[in-house]
Protein backbone atom coordinates (compact mmCIF):
# COMPACT_ATOMS: atom_id res chain seq x y z
CA UNK A 1 0.00 0.00 0.00
CA UNK A 2 1.81 3.52 -1.08
CA UNK A 3 1.99 6.30 1.14
CA UNK A 4 -0.88 8.39 -0.10
CA UNK A 5 -3.16 4.99 0.46
CA UNK A 6 -2.24 4.82 3.67
CA UNK A 7 -2.25 8.49 4.95
CA UNK A 8 -5.94 8.55 2.81
CA UNK A 9 -7.22 5.07 4.77
CA UNK A 10 -6.23 6.70 8.22
CA UNK A 11 -7.73 9.94 7.42
CA UNK A 12 -10.83 7.93 6.07
CA UNK A 13 -10.94 5.76 9.63
CA UNK A 14 -10.31 8.98 11.43
CA UNK A 15 -13.40 10.52 10.00
CA UNK A 16 -15.39 7.45 11.36
CA UNK A 17 -14.22 8.78 14.64
CA UNK A 18 -16.00 12.30 14.01
CA UNK A 19 -19.49 12.74 15.62
CA UNK A 20 -20.57 13.94 12.19
CA UNK A 21 -19.89 10.08 10.76
CA UNK A 22 -21.60 7.98 13.42
CA UNK A 23 -24.70 6.50 11.17
CA UNK A 24 -22.01 5.36 8.86
CA UNK A 25 -20.10 3.55 11.73
CA UNK A 26 -22.29 1.78 13.71
CA UNK A 27 -20.06 -0.30 16.21
CA UNK A 28 -18.95 3.83 17.23
CA UNK A 29 -20.79 5.29 19.81
CA UNK A 30 -19.61 9.31 20.40
CA UNK A 31 -21.60 11.67 22.37
CA UNK A 32 -22.53 14.99 20.80
CA UNK A 33 -20.33 17.68 20.10
CA UNK A 34 -21.03 21.02 17.93
CA UNK A 35 -18.89 20.77 14.90
CA UNK A 36 -18.97 22.06 11.53
CA UNK A 37 -18.18 20.06 8.35
CA UNK A 38 -14.85 21.55 7.91
CA UNK A 39 -14.11 21.78 11.95
CA UNK A 40 -11.45 19.00 12.90
CA UNK A 41 -11.83 17.00 16.23
CA UNK A 42 -8.67 17.49 17.77
CA UNK A 43 -6.94 14.74 19.12
CA UNK A 44 -7.41 16.79 23.29
CA UNK A 45 -11.29 16.95 22.32
CA UNK A 46 -11.48 12.98 21.38
CA UNK A 47 -9.93 12.17 24.33
CA UNK A 48 -11.72 14.56 26.47
CA UNK A 49 -14.71 12.42 24.85
CA UNK A 50 -13.36 9.34 25.77
CA UNK A 51 -12.39 10.62 29.37
CA UNK A 52 -16.08 11.68 30.05
CA UNK A 53 -17.16 8.97 28.21
CA UNK A 54 -18.84 10.53 25.38
CA UNK A 55 -16.58 8.17 22.64
CA UNK A 56 -16.77 4.72 22.68
CA UNK A 57 -15.49 2.04 20.31
CA UNK A 58 -15.34 -1.75 19.66
CA UNK A 59 -11.91 -3.60 20.05
CA UNK A 60 -11.78 -4.56 16.53
CA UNK A 61 -12.43 -1.31 15.19
CA UNK A 62 -10.63 0.56 17.49
CA UNK A 63 -7.40 -1.61 16.67
CA UNK A 64 -7.88 -0.82 13.25
CA UNK A 65 -7.83 2.63 14.00
CA UNK A 66 -4.69 2.18 15.87
CA UNK A 67 -2.97 0.30 13.10
CA UNK A 68 -3.84 3.14 10.74
CA UNK A 69 -2.99 5.73 12.75
CA UNK A 70 0.17 4.19 14.07
CA UNK A 71 1.55 3.02 10.11
CA UNK A 72 1.08 7.06 9.12
CA UNK A 73 3.00 7.80 12.36
CA UNK A 74 5.57 5.50 11.12
CA UNK A 75 5.84 6.98 7.85
CA UNK A 76 5.82 10.37 8.76
CA UNK A 77 8.88 8.72 11.40
CA UNK A 78 10.77 7.10 8.18
CA UNK A 79 10.37 10.51 5.87
CA UNK A 80 10.65 13.15 7.94
CA UNK A 81 13.90 14.25 7.26
CA UNK A 82 13.13 14.32 3.35
CA UNK A 83 10.14 16.52 4.43
CA UNK A 84 12.38 18.55 6.61
CA UNK A 85 13.94 19.91 3.13
CA UNK A 86 10.53 22.05 2.52
CA UNK A 87 11.73 23.92 5.45
CA UNK A 88 14.19 25.61 2.69
CA UNK A 89 13.74 27.03 -0.22
CA UNK A 90 14.01 24.99 -3.40
CA UNK A 91 17.08 25.48 -5.22
CA UNK A 92 16.54 27.15 -8.79
CA UNK A 93 17.46 29.47 -11.23
CA UNK A 94 18.76 32.96 -10.11
CA UNK A 95 16.28 34.60 -11.94
CA UNK A 96 13.86 37.10 -10.62
CA UNK A 97 11.07 34.61 -11.24
CA UNK A 98 12.82 31.57 -10.36
CA UNK A 99 13.65 33.24 -7.21
CA UNK A 100 10.47 34.07 -6.41
CA UNK A 101 8.89 31.05 -7.47
CA UNK A 102 11.27 29.50 -4.65
CA UNK A 103 10.52 31.94 -2.07
CA UNK A 104 7.01 31.41 -2.56
CA UNK A 105 7.07 27.32 -2.39
CA UNK A 106 8.81 27.26 0.60
CA UNK A 107 6.66 29.94 2.91
CA UNK A 108 3.42 27.83 1.56
CA UNK A 109 4.61 24.57 2.89
CA UNK A 110 5.81 26.16 5.91
CA UNK A 111 2.52 28.66 6.84
CA UNK A 112 -0.36 28.30 8.60
CA UNK A 113 -2.12 25.44 6.39
CA UNK A 114 0.98 24.53 4.70
CA UNK A 115 2.38 20.58 4.33
CA UNK A 116 4.79 20.89 6.74
CA UNK A 117 2.57 22.78 9.16
CA UNK A 118 -0.42 20.13 8.59
CA UNK A 119 2.35 17.09 8.38
CA UNK A 120 3.95 18.32 12.04
CA UNK A 121 0.29 18.75 13.45
CA UNK A 122 -0.55 15.46 12.26
CA UNK A 123 2.79 13.48 13.80
CA UNK A 124 2.08 15.71 17.20
CA UNK A 125 -1.32 14.78 17.37
CA UNK A 126 -1.90 11.38 16.30
CA UNK A 127 -0.67 9.45 19.45
CA UNK A 128 -2.98 11.53 21.62
CA UNK A 129 -5.88 10.49 18.89
CA UNK A 130 -4.22 6.78 19.86
CA UNK A 131 -4.50 7.21 23.49
CA UNK A 132 -8.23 8.82 22.94
CA UNK A 133 -8.92 5.02 21.09
CA UNK A 134 -7.69 2.97 23.53
CA UNK A 135 -9.98 4.73 26.15
CA UNK A 136 -12.46 4.55 24.30
CA UNK A 137 -11.87 0.78 23.70
CA UNK A 138 -12.05 0.48 27.30
CA UNK A 139 -15.40 2.68 27.78
CA UNK A 140 -17.07 0.48 24.91
CA UNK A 141 -15.95 -2.73 27.20
CA UNK A 142 -18.03 -0.86 30.00
CA UNK A 143 -20.90 0.21 28.57
CA UNK A 144 -21.25 -3.55 26.86
CA UNK A 145 -21.22 -4.88 30.47
CA UNK A 146 -23.40 -2.32 31.53
CA UNK A 147 -25.86 -3.23 29.14
CA UNK A 148 -25.51 -6.82 29.99
CA UNK A 149 -25.97 -6.56 33.24
CA UNK A 150 -29.12 -4.24 33.06
CA UNK A 151 -30.59 -7.39 30.22
CA UNK A 152 -29.40 -10.35 32.79
CA UNK A 153 -31.76 -8.34 35.44
CA UNK A 154 -34.91 -8.52 32.82
CA UNK A 155 -34.19 -12.53 32.77
CA UNK A 156 -34.59 -13.20 36.15
CA UNK A 157 -37.85 -10.76 36.13
CA UNK A 158 -39.64 -13.27 34.29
Amino acid sequence: MSEEDQIMEATSRMSAATPRMTAAAPMLKVGTVASTPREALSGVALKRMAVQGGFAVDDATGDRMIQSLEGVIDSLAARWRELEKLQESPPMSSTATARWVSTHMQQTANDERGLLTQLQQARDEFPTYVEAINLAKKNYLEQDEKVRASMSQFKTLS
